[in-house]
């Protein structure tokens, strides 16, 4: 069973929000980077937003900044990532990671997607 679980995923229309769930288990995920990312048809996976831990750092890729919200539960061990005013280009499967080890960065996560397994992921797909 992989430590982390993605949800909340869906149909919406553009300008409308979603917000995505990251589930721990196994480990605190208040101490390690969390990050998001997501792929779409025929695309590399990219990184999406990743916040350092204990929330020390946050990074968004360009294309989301000022629309996107990454935040942490620690009471639920969860991260969350916000998503509003959503467009077509937001498309994508969203899957979250954490960092290799305690030490990895907002960034360094975000621009070097990690290899190995990743989960099932959480479908958003913005309407026009």
């Amino acid at each position: 069973q992989l430590p982390l679980v993605e949800s909340g995923g869906g149909l919406v229309q553009f300008g409308g929000s979603l917000k995505l769930s990251c589930v721990a288990s196994g480990f605190t995920s208040n101490s390690y980077t969390i990050g998001w990312f997501r792929q779409a048809p025929g695309k590399e996976r990219e990184g999406v937003s990743c916040i350092g831990r204990g929330g020390a750092g946050t990074y968004y890729t360009d294309s989301v900044k000022g629309r996107f919200t990454i935040s942490r539960d620690n009471d639920k061990n969860t991260v969350y990532l916000q998503m509003d005013s959503l467009k077509a280009e937001d498309t994508a499967v969203y899957y979250c990671t954490r960092g290799a080890n305690v030490f990895t960065t907002a960034q360094t996560l975000c621009r070097t997607p990690p290899q190995g397994a990743w989960g099932q992921g959480t479908q958003v797909t913005v309407s026009s």
